[in-house]
């Protein structure tokens, strides 16, 4: 079939659930819905009608499995398949084992046809820390035993990255030691098949079965063969399981079960493997040497890394090089075991984290005459081969296997890669700046996480959590976290014994369901002084958005915290009046969000337990229900006026929101809202900065969208092939689509006939972190790792520059091949937002960083060019998957991405316009840039006046940039009080000027000297309200007909304690006008806001900073060094301290002073 046959070949997402034969794609946890119902249409095959029972409790990796169960109800429910979702773990192993014996308590009724059930097939789920909280659960469960028309089936999510955990963690050790038999799929085509062996064995021993789900195997995807004749089981001898499975678990009937788990189940299980191939030598001759042992997803691993050493499968015969892939790790069926070990001199076993199947082969191979050496862990000599430590890659796994390969059995390809590769880790590289995961924009966590100062504070599981990563300024100082429903437990073996008196944990309304609330009680009940900040948000958030199960009402939520005992509850909002409507018990308090603080020291100084509830929806919830038109969206919006916003970090601090983003302006760093990702929180409103202005769309909005182009308007790229394997890496920021970008791409190339593998590296990243999605795509089925390679990636997709040049992620990048295709986009992070500090690396090291490390560098400010064209930067992943296609490096037809495009269903129209778009950025970039400047409302071009000309000249041998500088502020003073006090500017300057010291301190002069001397009073305010480049970016966002009200905090009302700003709106601005002209009084006698102390301080600045220059002047003398020189600019440049409004601005102005002091003591 060519590639054209292949993309009008029908295809259907649903495929990858109704297609019974063929090729599919599918992700890890869509694979494992689909080996249910897979199950149960074999059991119906073969005469077996069974129903399937699924509990457990979401967690990552398994986060989004009960969320994927609910939207395939379709195909589910005509296969009676019944989900619960489970308040825990523990409950949900209980109901799981209740489905394994409710054929012996009475009868099974008829399913929804009519027809008799044989048995119940039952599935539980949970991460690996709820494997533990479920052990004595399942302890119970496996010795009560399954039916033997049923079976029962754990589906254990591991984590040995931690990327999403608390704790590091891998299930083989603790499923061992409940006598569960282990499978271990590699990939979703491995889940399909042993998902279906698992049942089948469960039913056939007697014994609960697992399935170890590694996160690379649940956030990956890949394609897999599927047939309804490919997975028929092999019986033998076993018959029917002879377990009757018995809660009567007390005495002799409890030693029963006990013997028969060991002596007849697991034996049976181990047959059970033994028969269908579950574990499979799949590569030997009979002169192999060298034996290499690897599990799952470490087994695609192990194949990779054998041919980055040069060892291509074809190799491995004259090697002497032999491999056993086994599926199912516990119990170790012993047979393959011999066979394997036959004729070995040596075994290397390569596993992630503990020595577990090291171990057991040791143990059954001990005493044996003639077995070969077992290495794996270490080496002979204690050193280190495959670490215990964190999670195995396809590096670490190369670099292991080329040192036991090379350095012991002088295999020539594995020593060649260790010499070639033996300095590669000796230079360590720092990220430019490090992208952590974070609230989301209008999270309520933003307001609800803050403390006062020197408080104590636990952080909570879930979102919560990001509190370990954040501030002690914000957050107060974080002890840390202990584990799902221990919140505030461990106060009480710290209360006894601290002088701190009082303690406050962090908790979610879904973790208090789970088992919270028993923390809770026994605080109550150990007398504790402790306040609970329990987040009612209607989600659990960090794991899909599910609804928390057994979650309550507000009410009902503050009754049964009373009845608990507590102390004293108060809530606090958002939305007052509408809390208050919901019925609260009479004693419970409302508050509004902004007195969260004045709360939180009222509840300090209650003893005992006291809880302050924070009723406040979450961000990413509303977000979502938005898109599917399923909540409001207010009508207002907020821009900030970026000529009257002063940078200081203010709102940044007070919000913690991530639309709240810093920007380089002509007059220095200022803020804007970012509209693309704004939730409507509007807490950014809070304090005394004028720079904020609410905006109403308007009705008839006259921005227009770009027009669209044809397919064939854009030429194709000039060299391209779609018959080679290709890797690509895509990096970019949490929530912002680089997954859907990953999936796209890799569903092209399966239309294009090609196999493809993902996985998505994402976590705790996925709240505004760095995420990263690798992808292969192979012209055939190939046993390979998802994820890159050191320097193996063709296609470097950088969605997010400070992400891209992460050490960490751009190491797979090589200067031989990699084309890089950059974002320029500017994103903050959380430590951007909230301090002023901090700021984005600048563009000439983003830049250095990439190109030294790729063959081909493309760059394009993707989320300008999203706004610009489609008025929402949502499209920035499309352009930029639309410039990689037209570098040709992509390996997919275009026809293929836009087919996925739409398959995928989401804005089809705009993506594929902006993946066309994108080509045309690299095709032909002017064209692009006229058609977005077609659609835009131009800003005012400043264009110097004649007296700022006249005033510029007189300053003979300034250079261009710094005489541009002057010219700017020598006109905006004119606008700002008149051409006297612009004179006096420029006679400041032309001292500097002539002092011969260079244009970096006269420009450093220049800009710093207006700033203080155009301080932002009143008047100046009001005159900027007007300003027309702001006028043009309402126009811009909003439409022509937007209607905008600028908000404003006078000091007058401040001071009689109004907390809100007012709305300034149309009818207002006749006044606003009227006193932009009064700026005749500023400074004199007459001036009413002129005798305050912040207006006195800030004209006292101007007479400070001239003194300042005039003594830096007469320290440097004529010719001073280039150190005194640079030392001098900088002290010149300190006025950019002194930013803010008020209170902010008179606590810079005080760090301000102060460092000119330390300073000009410094130089001398």
């Amino acid at each position: 079939m060519t590639l054209a046959d292949r993309a009008h070949a029908p295809f259907s997402l649903d495929d990858r659930y109704t297609r019974d034969t063929g090729t599919v794609y599918l992700t890890g946890i869509q694979a494992l819905v689909r080996m249910i119902a897979d199950r149960a249409v074999l059991d119906r095959r073969s005469g077996r009608r069974t129903a399937s029972f699924i509990s457990g409790y979401e967690g990552s990796p398994l986060a989004g499995y009960d969320l994927e169960i609910a939207r395939r109800h379709s195909l589910l429910d005509p296969l009676d398949i019944v989900h619960r979702p489970a308040l825990n773990e523990e409950i949900a192993a209980t109901s799981v084992m209740g489905s394994q014996i409710a054929a012996r308590v009475g009868d099974l009724a008829a399913d929804s046809t009519g027809q008799h059930r044989d048995g119940i097939v039952g599935y539980w789920y949970g991460k690996a820390p709820g494997l533990d909280r479920a052990t004595d659960a399942l302890r119970h469960a496996n010795l009560v035993g399954t039916h033997p028309g049923g079976g029962a089936v754990a589906l254990v999510g591991d984590d040995p990255g931690a990327k999403s955990s608390t704790v590091p963690c891998a299930s083989e050790m603790a499923l061992a030691d409940l006598y569960i038999p282990i499978l271990y799929p590699a990939d979703s085509a491995d889940i399909l098949t042993f998902g279906v062996h698992a049942a089948l064995m469960s039913r056939t021993s007697g014994l609960w079965t697992s399935l170890k789900i590694s996160a690379h195997v649940a956030d990956g995807a890949s394609t897999a063969v599927v047939d309804p004749d490919m997975l028929v089981p092999d019986f033998g001898g076993l018959g029917t399981s002879p377990h009757v499975p018995s809660g009567m678990m007390l005495g002799a009937n409890l030693m029963e079960l006990e013997q028969n788990q060991l002596t007849i189940r697991l034996p049976r299980a181990r047959e059970y493997a033994r028969l269908n191939g579950l574990n499979r030598i799949v590569a030997h001759t009979a002169d192999d040497r060298i034996g290499i042992v690897a599990a799952g997803k470490t087994y695609l691993d192990v194949r990779e890394a054998l041919r980055h050493l040069g060892i291509a499968d074809a190799d491995l015969g004259h090697l002497g090089i032999r491999i056993l892939k086994l599926g199912m790790v516990y119990p170790m069926e012993t047979d393959i075991l011999d066979r394997f070990i036959d004729g070995l001199d040596e075994v290397i076993v390569v596993e992630e984290k503990r020595d577990f199947i090291e171990t057991m082969m040791r143990d059954i191979l001990f005493r044996r005459p003639g077995v070969p050496a077992i290495v794996g862990k270490t080496h002979e000599d204690g050193s280190t081969l495959f670490s215990r430590f964190g999670e195995l890659d396809v590096d670490a796994v190369t670099r292991g296997l080329a040192d036991r390969l090379g350095r012991h059995h002088g295999i020539a390809s594995a020593t060649r890669w260790v010499d070639e590769n033996r300095h590669r880790h000796e230079r360590v590289n720092l990220p430019l700046a490090v992208r952590t995961p974070y609230f989301c924009s209008g999270c309520p966590h933003n307001s609800s996480t803050k403390v006062g100062p020197d408080t104590l504070v636990g952080a909570g599981i879930g979102c919560h959590a990001m509190v370990l990563l954040m501030g002690q300024h914000q957050v107060g100082d974080v002890t840390g976290v202990t584990q799902m429903g221990g919140e505030g437990a461990q106060w009480i073996g710290m209360a006894p014994f601290l002088e701190q008196r009082h303690y406050v944990q962090n908790i979610g309304d879904g973790t208090f369901a789970h088992s919270g609330s028993l923390a809770l009680r026994a605080a109550v009940a150990s007398g504790a002084d402790i306040t609970y900040k329990l987040l009612y948000n209607g989600t659990v958030a960090m794991t899909g958005g599910q609804d928390p199960v057994g979650g309550m009402t507000l009410p009902r939520l503050a009754s049964l915290l009373l009845d608990e005992g507590v102390a004293r509850v108060v809530v606090t909002t958002d939305d007052v009046k509408r809390t208050r409507a919901v019925g609260l018990p009479r004693t419970v308090d409302v508050r509004h969000r902004d007195e969260l603080l004045d709360v939180q020291r009222e509840l300090a100084a209650t003893p005992g337990v006291t809880v302050l509830v924070h009723d406040q929806y979450c961000a990413a919830e509303k977000r979502r229900k938005r898109k599917r038109g399923a909540f409001d969206t207010p009508a207002q919006r907020v821009m900030i006026n970026e000529r009257i916003c002063e940078g200081c970090g203010d709102c940044g601090e007070k919000s913690n929101c991530l639309s709240v983003h810093p920007v380089a302006t002509e007059f220095g760093r200022k803020t804007q809202i970012d509209q693309s990702s704004c939730n409507f929180d509007f807490s950014c409103l809070a304090g005394d900065c004028p720079a904020f202005v609410t905006v109403v769309p308007g009705a008839a909005r006259q921005r227009r969208r770009v027009h669209d182009i044809g397919v064939h308007e854009v030429p194709p790229p000039s060299s391209s092939s779609a018959d080679c394997a290709r890797t690509v890496r895509v990096t970019g920021i949490g929530g912002t689509g680089v997954v859907t970008v990953s999936q796209i791409l890799a569903t092209a190339a399966v239309l294009d006939g090609h196999c493809a593998r993902t996985v998505d590296m994402t976590g705790l990243a996925q709240k505004g972190g760095a995420v990263v999605s690798d992808l292969k795509i192979s012209t055939g089925p190939v046993e390979q790792a998802a994820k890159v390679a050191t320097g193996d990636c063709d296609v470097y997709l950088a969605c997010d520059q400070l992400v891209a040049t992460d050490p960490a992620n751009l190491k797979v990048a090589s200067p031989d091949k990699t084309v890089a295709v950059v974002s320029t986009t500017r994103v903050p992070t959380g430590a951007m937002v909230t301090s002023t500090q901090v700021g984005f690396p600048a563009t000439d090291q983003v830049h250095s960083l990439i190109e030294e490390s790729v063959a081909r560098a493309v760059y394009l400010n993707a989320g300008a060019l999203s706004a610009e064209l489609f008025d929402d930067e949502q499209y920035a992943n499309m352009l930029m998957v639309g410039a990689a296609y037209q570098t040709g490096a992509l390996g997919i037809t275009a026809e293929s991405i836009e087919r996925a495009v739409a398959l995928n269903g989401v804005a089809v129209e705009a993506n594929t316009q902006a993946f066309r778009r994108g080509r045309q950025a690299v095709a032909d970039p002017q064209a692009l840039a006229q058609a977005a400047e077609d659609v835009t409302v131009a800003r005012p071009e400043y264009e110097p006046s004649e007296s700022a000309r006249t005033a510029v000249s007189t300053l003979v041998g300034l250079g261009d940039e710094t005489a541009a500088i002057v010219a700017h502020r020598y006109d905006e003073l004119i606008a700002y009080q008149g051409e006297s006090y612009a004179q006096e500017y420029l006679a400041h300057v032309v001292r500097v000027h002539t002092a011969g010291l260079g244009d970096d301190l006269t420009g450093t002069v220049a800009a710093n000297l207006y700033k203080l001397m155009a301080y932002k009073d009143e008047y100046e305010v009001a005159r900027l309200t007007d300003d027309a480049g702001f006028t043009a970016d309402v126009e811009n966002a909003f439409g022509t007909d937007a209607r905008t009200a600028v908000r404003l905090h006078p000091p007058v009302l401040r001071a009689l304690g109004r907390r809100e700003k007012i709305a300034f709106g149309a009818r207002s601005r006749p006044v606003l006008r009227a006193l932009a002209k009064m700026k005749r009084l500023r400074g004199t006698a007459l001036d009413p806001f002129g005798h305050t102390e912040v207006r006195r301080t800030e004209r006292a600045l101007v007479l400070e900073y001239r003194a300042t220059v005039d003594e830096l002047l007469a320290r440097l003398g004529a010719a001073p060094t280039p150190d005194r020189l640079a030392a001098a600019a900088a002290i010149a440049g300190l006025p950019d301290m002194v930013r803010g409004y008020e209170g902010v601005k008179m606590r810079n102005v005080q760090q301000y002073r102060t460092e000119v002091t330390r300073r000009l003591a410094a130089l001398g």
